[in-house]
């Protein structure tokens, strides 16, 4: 879910304006704001420095995005946002993404192969690494830890259910995955969740301590102030370089940037457009990524909510400039754009979104009328500031459609994600779907498949299904590309989500920190990082 700048930004009020104003803002040549160059959102390593030897030593400060209610990737969303650093600093990865070519690549495991029709895939792990408890990370170790994480339902855990249909430890050091369909990027699964194994004596529950293989162990965790990380000197790969990483929650987004610019931080994540823009123009170095359907408001197709009706979702669609939104609620920043996956990303095609269209938004309205909507609306989002500019745009789009749209502004996230994913109360609602560059499918079968555990009670169908498993069972990204072209076809028709940009997610270092390596879900990997 998105959480969205928490500075105040004046003019709310201003914003309940004529469709001729936005339309105005929207092209207007003198005031128009200046949107980012889809060149300078590409996913990587950006602005990275030239490092000499390695020096030893010294404890890393990272300044969080938010701090973690727990770190056992069974329990929680595995990303850079939400404590993903700290948990592949203690677990590692059975493998890595590499986003300098879009490749897996074994990190803690040795290799990773597959049979001809990709239904089985044998992993072949590392000999003699252990846990930092002492005890073996071998193949019985693996299958108890990924058997946790379905058992206890982690964020991939349905995915890996109707996809895994055994996991078998066939000796010591290998283990065997048999697939109930054909799953060529399967081994995308472990770069996440399921690849981050937890010894057993890591416990369960108000018992559970973090204990893995990583590079880094637990030291401690002080609540709203810092978790504590020390160097394992018994790591497979060889002790790190350094000899800690204190990640610190200030709790404030703005906060955190200036810390860093003013070197009390070593590195840090944000996710904020204006902080992004700003970092990246500044030539910080770090790792980008760009979250395609990042910032979005997801549509209740469930009966009795507007949005079961899809002239409804369509002219809601084709009645919002995401520019404008971007231009008040972020001040011009960030690349806004209605596609499912913009042009900074390697996913994107030629198949274009439907288009900005309110005189076409109005004739669907009124056909609804006519068979008996009475065009009233609710749009849910949070009461930040910026959720409040967003809210305020969506709702004087919408009216000039002929929708007559109530504001329903929570208090706080808790109270959010009570109403859309828990209690689906709502109609329209700020959120973020979250479909990553690194091996898609995951969340696309999550959030939008009629099987997918965090559907919020979007439009579903088999159409979209049937594309999603044709998807899965592609065996070259060019083939993927091209049915990602038919998913944002499909997505004209179906419009489970109103698009307004995808979300860039920075985590930047000083140019004194080199040998970060990255992954995915914005995560990266510190057993080579050092400080000089």
């Amino acid at each position: 879910m998105k959480i969205r700048a928490r500075r105040q930004l004046g003019g709310v009020a201003a914003l309940v304006l004529t469709a001729a104003m936005f339309t105005s803002c929207a092209s207007g040549d003198d005031g128009e704001k200046k949107h980012g160059d889809a060149a300078t959102y590409e996913t990587g390593l950006v602005n990275i420095a030239d490092a000499g030897d390695p020096k030893q030593g010294g404890t890393l400060t990272f300044g969080a995005y938010s701090e973690p209610a727990v770190l056992d990737p069974a329990e929680t969303i595995v990303a850079g946002s939400t404590g993903g650093l700290e948990m592949s600093a203690i677990y590692d990865v059975l493998m890595r993404w590499n986003s300098a070519d879009n490749t897996v690549q074994p990190q803690l495991a040795e290799n990773l192969e597959h049979s001809a029709d990709y239904k089985t895939w044998t992993l072949k792990l590392r000999d003699g690494v252990k846990f930092s408890d002492g005890t073996a990370l071998d193949a019985a170790a693996v299958k108890f830890s990924i058997e946790r994480y379905v058992r206890l339902g982690a964020d991939e855990a349905m995915l890996w259910s109707d996809n895994v249909k055994s996991v078998s430890a066939t000796d010591p050091l290998t283990v065997e995955f048999e697939l109930a369909t054909k799953w060529p990027s399967f081994d995308y699964m472990l770069t996440t969740g399921p690849g981050m194994i937890v010894a057993k004596s890591a416990g369960e529950g108000e018992k559970f301590k973090p204990v893995g293989a990583g590079a880094f162990t637990f030291a401690s965790h002080k609540t709203a102030e810092s978790i504590e990380l020390k160097a394992n000197k018994d790591y497979w790969g060889g002790a790190p370089n350094l000899d800690g990483i204190k990640v610190v929650f200030l709790n404030d987004p703005s906060a955190t940037y200036d810390s860093f610019k003013s070197d009390e931080l070593d590195a840090a994540f944000t996710r904020e457009p204006d902080l992004v823009d700003e970092a990246v123009q500044a030539g910080q170095s770090g790792f980008l990524n760009m979250v395609s359907l990042g910032s979005v408001a997801v549509i209740n197709g469930q009966e009795g909510h507007p949005g079961s009706d899809p002239r409804v979702r369509q002219a809601m669609h084709m009645a919002i400039d995401p520019k404008v939104i971007a231009d008040r609620s972020y001040g011009g920043a960030g690349l806004p754009s209605n596609e499912v996956f913009p042009s900074s990303s390697v996913w994107h095609t030629d198949v274009k979104p439907l288009p900005y269209d309110p005189d076409a938004a109005k004739k669907l309205v009124a056909e609804a009328k006519a068979d008996g909507f009475d065009g009233k609306v609710t749009y849910l989002d949070a009461s930040d500031a910026a959720s409040k500019e967003t809210a305020l745009t969506v709702k004087a789009f919408l009216e000039a459609v002929g929708l007559t749209v109530k504001l329903d502004l929570v208090s706080n996230v808790q109270e959010q994600i009570q109403k859309v994913a828990v209690d689906r109360n709502y109609d329209v609602a700020g959120w973020g779907i979250s479909w990553r560059e690194a091996g898609p499918y995951g969340r696309m079968f999550a959030t939008l498949h009629s099987e997918g555990n965090l559907n919020v009670g979007m439009p579903t169908g088999p159409e979209m299904d049937a594309l999603f498993d044709e998807f899965q069972a592609a065996e070259t990204e060019d083939q993927q590309r091209e049915i990602m072209g038919r998913i944002q076809a499909q997505w004209n028709e179906q419009v489970p989500a109103l698009i307004f940009s995808p979300t860039g997610e920075f985590l930047m270092w000083s140019k004194d920190v080199h040998g970060v390596v990255d992954t995915t879900n914005s995560m990266v990997l510190l057993q080579d990082a050092w400080i000089g």
